[in-house]
């Protein structure tokens, strides 16, 4: 296939720089986008006589036929064509001729990609913003279904003070929410319209890139030529989005591992959503919950791809920047693989609330509550910190929890102690004394859950 640039060369291309150099094995996945755009570029052509009309009528009706029959899968993209750019332009001059060579008039290569990565970053973040409000509305659900159910939480994986299950839930749902809310402010920056930059310095040509902007959705034009080809800000922006997706996928990740396991016992997850042993038969592995831990690491590395491919270049182009595609897709490809089938990991997972409430009994996580009860009786906390780490010492020492040591033992660090210190120490009574807002009670969940509900039909 013909090279767009083949005029100024006297020579054939070696074949290792040809295959070095070429892009359509990645680029490709850019052809829907390369074609809408190239529509949208010869509508602004005839409308502004740059191009008679029907020169400009014939190259959409040829481009929109392109576009059908890759769809449709009777056109096969030639993997030998330097790149997509390359392919469509080609194609198109072969069935509609001459007329499919004016095509290319008033913009290069290099705004043409800028503009085709430009939107596919704005479809993907629609398309992953759907998949983090599935995977919100399966949390939310899983904190619905599960109120009243107590478990300890955790500062240093050591147990701490008594919580609700659903208030962890609802914790995700919040650095999902934010989540979606990056996502938002980064397609601000993503809806900018390269196209009409040309290679670098813009066109002779009276363009209207204003049209152009209207025809593709854009709400802004890039208002410097050398920046509008040679930005991937928007790039990196978004895969910045998708890692933070994946740190939190992560994390979420590693509570599920951790709770499956036996040492804990907390959840169980579904034998559709789990993996056997080869050699083990009565492994149950949470393989599902280990891929999305492991895969946050690729889209970290995709990340530094991209930052460091363009911490040296100088302006505008260069062709180095061919590099962020495939950092890009597969951050994409990546985040929409986990997002769904860790959503469908929790929707089935069954929640051990036998084995949460037992733990919690556990490791005198209501040991501030005692602190609390001497302070509320006008004790300095100081010292009614200190009065409960001696009484949490001497439980250990007489192999007791703090509901089991008898009132005049209570009596012997402080006098100021009577009965119903067993009831401000009761687990669940603890959990549900944290109603300040925000707070880990169900009461609090309770609120939460009706504060979120509103973003989840957005």
């Amino acid at each position: 296939m013909a090279k767009l640039w083949e005029g100024r060369f006297g020579k054939e291309t070696d074949a290792g720089v040809n295959s070095f150099n070429s892009s359509i094995f990645f680029d490709k996945t850019l052809i829907e986008e390369d074609i809408t755009g190239s529509i949208a570029h010869a509508e602004m052509l005839g409308a502004t006589g740059i191009i008679a009309a029907e020169d400009a009528e014939l190259i959409v009706n040829g481009l929109n036929g392109i576009l059908a029959d890759i769809k449709s899968g009777i056109l096969v993209i030639d993997e030998k064509a330097e790149d997509v750019h390359t392919f469509v332009e080609s194609v198109l001059t072969e069935r509609i001729g001459a007329a499919g060579k004016k095509l290319h008039t008033a913009r290069s290569r290099n705004d043409q990609v800028a503009l085709d990565t430009r939107i596919y970053v704005k479809k993907k973040i629609v398309s992953v913003k759907n998949k983090i409000l599935r995977l919100i509305k399966t949390l939310v659900k899983t904190a619905e279904e599960n109120i009243g159910i107590i478990m300890p939480g955790y500062t240093h994986l050591q147990r701490a003070q008594p919580v609700a299950f659903s208030h962890y839930m609802l914790a995700y749902v919040n650095m999902f929410m934010r989540d979606k809310s990056r996502l938002e402010d980064c397609c601000k920056r993503a809806d900018y319209l390269p196209l009409g930059s040309a290679a670098l310095a813009g066109t002779s040509y009276p363009i209207d890139r204003f049209y152009v902007a209207e025809k593709l959705g854009f709400g802004h034009v890039c208002a410097n030529s050398l920046d509008g080809v040679s930005d991937r800000d928007f790039v990196i922006e978004f895969i910045f989005c998708l890692s933070t997706v994946m740190m939190h996928l992560s994390r979420l990740s590693e509570e599920i591992i951790l709770w499956n396991s036996s040492e804990f016992g907390f959840i169980e997850l579904d034998d559709a959503f789990s993996t056997g042993s080869s050699i083990m038969p009565q492994k149950k592995n949470p393989d599902v919950a280990e891929l999305a831990r492991g895969k946050t690491g690729r889209v970290y590395g995709d990340l530094m791809a991209i930052l460091t491919v363009m911490k040296g270049l100088p302006l505008a182009y260069n062709k180095d920047m061919q590099e962020d595609k495939e950092a890009l897709f597969d951050a994409v490809d990546t985040v929409e693989i986990c997002l769904p089938v860790v959503a469908g990991m929790i929707d089935t997972m069954t929640v051990r609330a036998d084995n949460m409430e037992k733990a919690a009994q556990k490791g005198f996580i209501n040991a501030t509550d005692v602190a609390d009860y001497l302070t509320k009786k006008g004790v300095p906390f100081r010292d009614a910190y200190k009065c409960s780490g001696a009484l949490v010492a001497e439980c250990i020492k007489q192999g007791k929890t703090l509901n089991e040591l008898p009132l005049s033992e209570y009596k012997k660090f402080n006098n100021l102690f009577e009965n119903d210190i067993y009831r401000e120490t009761d687990i669940k009574n603890c959990a549900e004394k944290r109603t300040s807002y925000g707070g880990g009670s169900n009461q609090s969940v309770k609120i939460q859950i009706s504060e979120i509900k509103p973003f989840l039909t957005e």
